[in-house]
């Protein structure tokens, strides 16, 4: 701005200079052709009083720079200073020597072709009709303007530089307080009063844009905040599928790591699902895909974002399925498993049945067919109780109220149900530690200490031995059930109480049970706010323990 002030005060000075020397020399111009006027008049008035006096014998001693002609009336020419007399043409229609003739004086300007150079004439009357004439080459007022040239052109440079100094001075000291205002707090600035009302415009604006910047970072801060703490991945791409903005979650989800603005999203991951969720949602599409990634099942939701109908990006969200995934694959074992259970036991009743009815039985034998149907029977009833109990557990709905309960009494009560099935098979049941309350469901509980110890019974070897500990530490009660048995395999540890599963499903019929125990066991624990631990040495036996 101050080179742009500079220029224009510098432009305008040299401007003013330059119109003031060209009237100066235009009005210049003119009083030296009216002097030259004035001179032709007065040499004209001496040379007329002088050719009165001498005649023609004046002209022979005359010298001058200026031209002399002397007329008849008729328009002969006498006489010239510059030309042979006798060689020049009639002068009666010279303007100036008809002037001259009929008004006693004449002047004029005009082109001359004999000396090829316009000049100026001035003509007067004598006294015996003839007439005198004088004239000059206008060249000589040219020629005098030309002599101040030199010293003009110095004064207008001189001028110039002047002006260009006081220009650059002028113009920054103009510039100044301008250059000098807050435009942070343009109230407070000392400037131009001309300037107070933009002044006010900038304060004024200023105020509203700090309002919208402060809006503007606190909705920043709360997208922020809210997409920080989402546990699903949050992306936005541009039409290109470039990264605009992502939150930490998809970083997590993805396995990327931060600084990818501007980096196309296809480069967080390449499987066929996600590519094809950001191609459709670019195109204007709604779209939900499943992908894998490391073991883990992630779905990516993608809709895209219009800007003057058209699609100017997308925005994808990404959800970690694993665990939703893991529980729909087993609720689908699940039911696969209650199907398989519930069929069995089914089977053989209804064909055991259909033998009675047939009357292939002998009246001797029904009383075994029938045990077999009453106990096939029980195992249903058995089957669908622990699955009722499950589902209990599950919704957190177990129709009892919690109390005081002594694990050390009830674990007692559990043996004693199961020396039978243990004596059976030489298996010996021993019960050591202290009397310890916890706040439970009795039901729950018992059907916990029984089934630990009912497996332990089962998966012992023959007269082998299982051993119940109760303790209380530190207000932290526990139940430990040992056992020399067969043991778990190391890989098969994490899964055994999974509902139904079973390490060795060859033998699950002769050992029995719904295979739902330790799941109970498992979410008993977890309805008590207890935590359940298992070690197990294949060939050396297993412990459960269950920390209240």
């Amino acid at each position: 701005m101050t080179a742009r002030i500079f220029r224009s005060i510098f432009l305008v000075a040299t401007a003013v200079l330059l119109a003031c020397f060209i009237l100066i020399f235009g009005m210049l111009y003119e009083h030296l052709g009216q002097q030259i006027q004035a001179e032709l008049q007065t040499e004209a008035i001496y040379i007329a009083q002088g050719l009165a006096q001498s005649g023609m014998e004046y002209f022979n001693g005359l010298r001058g720079t200026n031209r002399i002609t002397w007329v008849a009336a008729d328009g002969t020419v006498l006489y010239d200073s510059d030309s042979e007399a006798a060689a020049m043409e009639n002068h009666a229609d010279r303007e100036e020597i008809r002037e001259a003739l009929t008004g006693g004086a004449g002047e004029s300007t005009r082109y001359s072709t004999t000396f090829d150079e316009r000049r100026i004439y001035f003509a007067t009357r004598l006294s015996d009709g003839t007439v005198l004439r004088v004239s000059s080459a206008q060249h000589s007022v040219w020629v005098l303007i030309m002599g101040l040239l030199s010293p003009v052109i110095m004064i207008f440079v001189l001028a110039a530089i002047l002006s260009g100094v006081l220009a650059s001075a002028l113009s920054k000291r103009i510039l100044r307080p301008v250059n000098a205002i807050d435009l942070e707090h343009p109230e407070q600035s000392e400037v131009y009063e001309e300037l107070s009302p933009l002044l006010s415009k900038i304060y004024n604006q200023n105020r509203v844009i700090d309002s919208q910047i402060e809006e503007l970072q606190r909705k920043q801060a709360e997208f922020t905040a809210i997409t920080e703490n989402m546990s699903e991945g949050f992306l936005v791409i541009d039409d290109h599928t470039d990264l605009l903005s992502y939150n930490s979650g998809a970083l997590r989800l993805l396995g990327a790591e931060a600084g990818l603005s501007r980096r196309s999203v296809l480069a967080l991951n390449r499987s066929e699902g996600f590519r094809k969720a950001v191609e459709l949602s670019l195109s204007g599409e709604h779209c939900e895909q499943l992908f894998e990634r490391e073991g883990r099942y992630l779905q990516i939701i993608a809709n895209p974002v219009y800007h003057e109908e058209r699609v100017a990006g997308a925005v994808l969200v990404i959800l970690d399925i694993t665990e939703k995934h893991a529980r729909e694959s087993m609720r689908r074992e699940f039911t696969a498993n209650v199907s398989h259970e519930l069929k069995t036991p089914l089977t053989s009743i209804s064909g055991t049945a259909e033998i009675i009815k047939n009357g292939f039985v002998k009246p001797e034998d029904i009383p075994h067919f029938a045990g077999n149907i009453y106990d096939e029977a029980q195992r249903l009833i058995t089957l669908i109780g622990d699955i009722m109990r499950l589902s209990q557990l599950d919704e957190d709905s177990v129709p009892f109220e919690k109390g005081p309960v002594d694990l050390y009494e009830l674990a007692s009560s559990v043996l004693c149900r199961l020396e039978a099935a243990a004596g059976k098979r030489g298996i010996s049941l021993t019960l050591s530690g202290e009397h310890a309350t916890v706040n439970g469901v009795s039901q729950v509980l018992d059907e916990m200490v029984f089934n630990l110890c009912d497996n332990a019974v089962k998966y012992s070897r023959e007269n082998g031995h299982v051993r119940v500990f109760v303790s209380e530490e530190n207000g932290h009660v526990a139940l430990r059930v040992e056992d020399d048995g067969i043991g778990i395999p190391a890989a098969d540890q994490a899964r055994v109480f999974e509902r139904f599963y079973r390490v060795d499903k060859s033998h699950s019929k002769e050992i029995g049970g719904t295979g739902l125990g330790l799941s109970i066991v498992k979410h008993g624990a977890a309805f008590h706010n207890a935590r359940v631990a298992l070690e197990s040495e294949l060939g050396k036996g297993t412990t459960v323990t269950v920390t209240f």
